[in-house]
Order: C-alpha cells, then sequence, then structure tokens
C-alpha cells in the first residue's frame, strides 16, 4: 500500500496512477473516509484528556474531602467512559475500512513504464536468438509430447479436472532438470536457494498484493486459514512480516521453490491445447528485499533481469523483452518487464517470466522494515522475478529444439542435470 500521509499530500498523483491502471478506486471517498477516522480519533482522543483531567479533580476533592463535588465529578466521569465506549467500536469499524480502501490504492508507475491499457500496448525494446527455421514438417509442443509418451492428459483430467496434466518419463525428468538448473545458476550467484510451503494464511497474500483483488485465482483451503500460493514469493513475503531487518544484512536474495497453483479464472477457453495454461505447475522465483532506494531498487531490478536472460540464453530459446505498460503491470508495480519466448507453433512470442518491483509498497502491506545506519526504521523495498515456470517453458523449449527425425535436443546446459543425456527419442 502507499504511504497515507502521501495520499493526502498528492490526491492528484494518486488519482492519474489509478486512472492509468484502470483501477476504479475513489481517492475523494478515500479521503473523505479518513477525515471520518480522524475527527473522531480527536474526539475520543479529548474525551479520553477530560477523563484524565476528572481524575485528577476527583483525587483533589476527596483530598478536600469535598464529597459533593466528588460525586459530581464521578457521575461527569461516567458519562464519558460511556460516551467512549460508545464511539470506539465505530472509530474501530471506521480505521478498518479505510485499511481496506488503503489496500486497493495503486502504486505510482515509474515515467519510464509506457502508458497503455493493457498488453497490446506492451512495448518490445530488446530480442535475442533467431526464430528456427524448419525444413520438415515441425510438430506444436503436445504432439510432440504425445509422440514420445512424455504427457497423459486424459488420466490427469480423470484425476483433477481440466487445465490437469501428467508429466511422463523425459518430461518428469526434464522438469525436475530445469528446476535444478535455475536453483543451481541462482544459489551460483549468491542467491539463498529455499523450498517454501505451497500452503500460506491469508495476511501473506494481503502483504504481497494477490488479496483482497486476486482471491478468484486463488485455491482455498475451506476452514483452515490457508491457500494455495502462486508463487513463492507469497510465501517469502510472509516469512519476513512484522520484522524489522538489520540494515547491514541488506540486501536479502532468495530463490525459491514451490509448486504452485492458479485458479485461471476468466480463461475458459483459452490455450485449452496441451500445457500451456494450466492449475498447478512448478515454479522457481527469484526475490529480494532491499533498502528503501529508488537507484538501488532500479539496479536490482535490472540484475534480476539479467538473470533471466541468462538461464533461457543458457536453453538457446528465442526470446524478447517487453516493458509492460500501467494498464497491464499490476497495482502493485512500480516497473515490469515481461520476457516472451518464441513458440514456433504459433509463430509469436509468449509470456514465461515477468520481472517487477514495487518500491515499499508490499513491504507496508507486510510491515517488513529495516534499521538504517542512523537507527532509523525503515520500510524496506521489494523485487521479483520468474527464474524458470514449467511447465509452460517446456512448450518453447521442446518446439524449438525438435530435429527433422523427430527427436528432440536437450540443451548442453540442461544435459548434466538430466545424467548426460542428449536426445528425446533418439
Amino acid at each position: 500500500m502507499l504511504d497515507l500521509a502521501f495520499i493526502r499530500s498528492n490526491p492528484e498523483v494518486v488519482k492519474e496512477a489509478a486512472r492509468l491502471k484502470n483501477n476504479s478506486i475513489d481517492i475523494d471517498a478515500l479521503l473523505a473516509l479518513d477525515q471520518q477516522v480522524v475527527a473522531l480519533q480527536h474526539t475520543v482522543e479529548d474525551t479520553r484528556a477530560k477523563q484524565n483531567q476528572l481524575s485528577k479533580g476527583i483525587q483533589q476533592a476527596a483530598k478536600e474531602k469535598n464529597t459533593e463535588l466528588r460525586n459530581n465529578l464521578i457521575a461527569e466521569g461516567k458519562k464519558l467512559a460511556e460516551f467512549i465506549k460508545a464511539k470506539e467500536p465505530e472509530l474501530n469499524q471506521l480505521i478498518e475500512e479505510r485499511y481496506n480502501q488503503l489496500l486497493l490504492v495503486p502504486n505510482i508507475p515509474d515515467p519510464s513504464s509506457p502508458v497503455g491499457k493493457d498488453d497490446s500496448e506492451n512495448v518490445p525494446f530488446k530480442y535475442w536468438g533467431e526464430a528456427p527455421k524448419f525444413e520438415f514438417d515441425s510438430l506444436d509442443h503436445y504432439d510432440l509430447m504425445l509422440k514420445h509418451d512424455l504427457v497423459d492428459i486424459e488420466r490427469a483430467v480423470k484425476v483433477a479436472g481440466s487445465r490437469s496434466y501428467v508429466l511422463r518419463n523425459d518430461a518428469a525428468r526434464l522438469e525436475l532438470a530445469l528446476v535444478n538448473f535455475a536453483m543451481d545458476k541462482m544459489a551460483r550467484k549468491g542467491f539463498t536457494p529455499l523450498i517454501v510451503p505451497s500452503m500460506a494464511r491469508d495476511f501473506c497474500f494481503v502483504g504481497n498484493g494477490q488479496f483482497p483483488k486476486g482471491r478468484d485465482q486463488v485455491y482455498e483451503i475451506k476452514d483452515q486459514d490457508l491457500f494455495l500460493v502462486g508463487t513463492a514469493e507469497v510465501s517469502i513475503t510472509g516469512m519476513y512480516k512484522d520484522e524489522i531487518l538489520k540494515g547491514e544484512e541488506l540486501p536479502l536474495k532468495f530463490v525459491g521453490y514451490s509448486p504452485s497453483f492458479r485458479q485461471e479464472a476468466g480463461t475458459y477457453g483459452k490455450d485449452t491445447r496441451g500445457v500451456f495454461r494450466i492449475h498447478q505447475f512448478s515454479k522457481v522465483e527469484q526475490y529480494i528485499i532491499c533498502k528503501a532506494d529508488h537507484e538501488e531498487s532500479v539496479f536490482w531490478f535490472e540484475q534480476l533481469l539479467q538473470n533471466a536472460e541468462e538461464l533461457i540464453q543458457a536453453l538457446e530459446l528465442p526470446y524478447r523483452v517487453v516493458n509492460v505498460c500501467t494498464g497491464d503491470m499490476g497495482d502493485g508495480k512500480v516497473g515490469m518487464y515481461d520476457i516472451e519466448c518464441w513458440v514456433p507453433s504459433e509463430g509469436r512470442y509468449r509470456e514465461t517470466h515477468s520481472c517487477s518491483y514495487l518500491h515499499d509498497w508490499q513491504a507496508r502491506r507486510a510491515n517488513i522494515r529495516y534499521r538504517d545506519e542512523e537507527g532509523k526504521v525503515k520500510f524496506a523495498h521489494t523485487l521479483n522475478n520468474t527464474a524458470i515456470a514449467s511447465p509452460r517453458i517446456l512448450i518453447p523449449l521442446l518446439e524449438t529444439h525438435q530435429q527433422a527425425d523427430g527427436s528432440i535436443r536437450i540443451p548442453e546446459a540442461l544435459r548434466p542435470f538430466m545424467g548426460g543425456q542428449e536426445y528425446i527419442g533418439r
């Protein structure tokens, strides 16, 4: 969330951010609610101050043995206590309403982010690799997986319903190899490897920004205050809730793995073939907590992007990087890049990685702070980016590396994690 003091002082800036992000929140209504809270807080505080004065008066009257005055002051004190008792629930309700509205306020996008309404206005700014040109009848990822007995969707649907899959044989090994490859590369860069819970409490999703807006995308475990995460980012944010970190320990750099889950609400009929849009996937996530400094955030933002690019380049996959526009980046982001890998069967790039920096928007929600060199406590900045998400990454990988004889070449970088195997189906 944004600092309430900032919203009070810069309402037009926040309104413009909401407009750019297609967020319908009424900032004027929020500020009017805030004024109600402040006014009632002052009233309650003033009444408590009167109570304190009355207590002193009661003590003085007792010393002077002025019974009549003492009784009058006690009666007046009871009225004040009843007034406070009546007003406190109203005040608490207004504070809760204000907090719930603050959760919906978007972050301020960086001026370098393109203005646009949706993903059609994202701006590509970097390309790497050349799209393969096959001199044979190439197959899409699903036909390749069926050809080599790599997937069983029919039986998976019997087990878990639509958008489910079972990876078989070398596809199962390949996914584990991709996870290990990403974890290994990031650990060598100084990121702390984590395997985090795939279940998290409500506060983790609120802190991360998935709640309250994104509840329809999240699986709930009924009556448990537990939900299934769509990324290790949720769990890592929750790990540091309400903590004050040592400034000298920052940045904290993590690479977290978790089985991940997503409802895919609102996508009926989209990407139904194969394993592009599914409910369960394996994800390795980069995550950083750093000091509250814009330049430092931008440095790590670019570093997280570079890390992901190095992984994709090692997999020998053509891709592009797009600067995500204001209308597509989501409420919490200051800036966002997507990496999109080339999918030969579709003749287009598809998103495989999302890289974001959020300043203190998440840290305020999760109350993640640090103590700086001067002893001042500040909210930290947070950033994240995908390292690998599978099976989605299998789509460009299988299609790009298919061979004329029908086999699939395993990129050299993955072979140490596949027991030295060079091909699938040869």
